[in-house]
């Protein structure tokens, strides 16, 4: 049984302003009365802020919001102290519910703003939504911040309930590997699984504001993955694919080098048949693999006599991963990996021998079009925060959002998000309507153009939210610490599944190949 709630007693403001010393500091916040005197000592920025400041005894609401985030009057060590409420005043302030959208302006993408329409969303779209926004809120959220900051893996509840609901084999995108599979609990059908249900996926997963657990939440699985739902024999598909999408056995895409990021061809990682012709054996290395620290397979491109193969390696003798420090949290797993004499069987071929660029080159559009959804929804995170904070913060007298030049960052901010968004549901809707080849065909420069748009932009979005917040912009706690997070690890964006100038060069490139011959000016 859970311990009963104290009762809170009713003050008034005269009451609570003779608490106002050492030893018996009261204060107030939102309407709630709060009794600091064991904690004034523990107070983080000791006690002659409370003092000196002169909130004790007082109204400090001000105060306190311009230092701190609401979620700390959250935490049940803070909660405790609250001792009463003060008569004849309401708490104004109040906690977000488990799936509810904000109503900050442009927090939330048009179509989940009311009053606005969309062309692209069904109804039962917005009911997958709605269930998506609670399980992150109740499941994912907390763990999220947890592990973001002690660098261990994606909680394992955290993936077994995951994989109640198929999000894992949901998260690889509409197809044949959802027959079958009870989806959300059966709110959508197999079927009827579009690619905006998994926009609506990542967009949500997004939300936690943790760049590193969003890729140690599987990234590597949803692109290491793939190659073999499309290229792996049936034997080795119904060997490892059930324990993989259950969240019991995990797997990544390895391809980069230290010599080898976006020129795919150049690989040197090896791999030569072994005398009875049964085995290939590797040899070589790989870098900055994604999920490669706790992985059981590895997706590998190698480099065989006639050309590029890729193979599914599995973790055995002669395979070996060390972490590699990054900008973000170790949960990302994101490792260097070396391969030293591994025997692997030649029914572990993805695909044609010698035929891996286009086992390779086959997920990348998918790949970057999964990276567009989250950085188009991460920029409305750094929006919300920017917002709210300038419409609270006062400088010189007044709101920060008073000032002219912060108006003006909010504004590109917010031009730049939603230029970037429909872009995205745009592309979206035509791969809903494409076949695979024709998406091939058609969308790998605009998917391409995309990403480049949305990462080039998310960078200035960044620094200008670092530029809104000041100091607190680049402190990894506090009241900027999305901020600080989003700026420190916005690179990842920009060059993991591409280069932003070689996603560039590749949709011109794809361009150049459709001017008629016959067009002159």
């Amino acid at each position: 049984m859970s311990a009963p709630k104290k009762e809170l007693k009713q003050y008034t403001a005269e009451e609570v302003a003779k608490h106002n010393k050492s030893g018996d500091l009261w204060v107030i916040i939102d309407a709630k009365v709060y009794d600091l005197s064991k904690f004034q000592n523990l107070h983080p920025g000791g006690l002659a802020a409370l003092l000196d400041q002169e909130v004790a005894g007082q109204d400090a609401t001000e105060a306190f919001y311009g230092l701190h985030r609401h979620e700390v009057l959250l935490k049940p060590a803070y909660a405790r102290l609250q001792i009463g409420t003060v008569k004849g005043e309401i708490s104004l302030i109040e906690s977000k519910q488990p799936g509810e959208l904000s109503e900050i302006p442009y927090a939330e993408p048009t179509w989940l703003s009311k009053g606005y329409h969309s062309p692209y969303y069904t109804e039962n779209h917005r009911k997958f939504q709605a269930a998506m926004r609670k399980f992150v809120d109740e499941v994912l959220y907390e763990d999220a911040q947890l592990r973001e900051e002690d660098g261990k893996r994606v909680s394992q509840h955290v993936l077994d309930a995951m994989a109640d609901l198929e999000l894992h084999a949901m998260r690889l995108g509409p197809g044949k590997h959802l027959k079958g599979r009870t989806l959300m609990g059966g709110l959508v059908k197999p079927e009827e699984f579009d690619y905006f249900h998994e926009l609506i996926i990542t967009q949500e997963m997004t939300r936690v504001g943790a760049r590193g657990y969003g890729d140690g939440l599987l990234g590597g699985m949803v692109i290491g993955l793939p190659p073999v739902l499309n290229f792996g024999s049936p034997e080795l598909q119904r060997r490892i694919v059930p324990d993989i999408l259950k969240g019991k056995k995990f797997i990544s895409l390895a391809i980069s080098e230290a010599y080898a990021g976006s020129d795919v061809s150049n690989l040197k990682t090896t791999a030569v048949k072994s005398e009875d012709g049964k085995f290939w054996i590797v040899n070589g290395s790989k870098k900055w693999i994604t999920n490669g620290t706790f992985s059981d397979y590895f997706t590998t491109g190698v480099r065989t006599d006639g050309g590029l193969t890729v193979l599914l390696i599995e973790r055995v003798e002669g395979v070996e991963t060390k972490a590699i420090k990054t900008s973000y949290s170790p949960v990302a797993g994101t490792a260097y990996i070396t391969f030293d004499n591994v025997k692997v069987p030649v029914e572990n071929t993805l695909g044609p021998e010698n035929d891996g660029l286009r086992v390779i080159l086959s997920n990348f559009n998918h790949e970057r079009w999964v990276m567009c959804c989250a950085s188009a929804r991460s920029q409305r995170l750094v929006i919300e925060e920017s917002l709210t904070w300038a419409n609270q913060r006062q400088v010189f007298g007044k709101p920060l959002i008073a000032q002219a030049v912060i108006r003006n960052k909010l504004a590109q901010m917010i031009a730049r998000t939603e230029a970037g968004h429909n872009w995205l549901e745009n592309v979206t809707h035509q791969m809903n309507n494409m076949s695979y080849k024709e998406m091939s065909a058609k969308l790998a420069g605009q998917i391409g153009f995309l990403k480049m748009h949305l990462t080039q932009n998310a960078q200035d979005t960044a620094r200008d939210a670092v530029q809104i917040f000041g100091g607190r912009g680049i402190t990894r706690t506090g009241m900027g610490r999305f901020i600080e997070h989003y700026h420190r690890t916005i690179a990842f964006d920009a060059l993991l599944g591409g280069a932003e100038d070689v996603l560039g060069d590749l949709g011109v490139r794809q361009a150049i190949r459709k001017i008629p011959a016959t067009a002159r000016l």
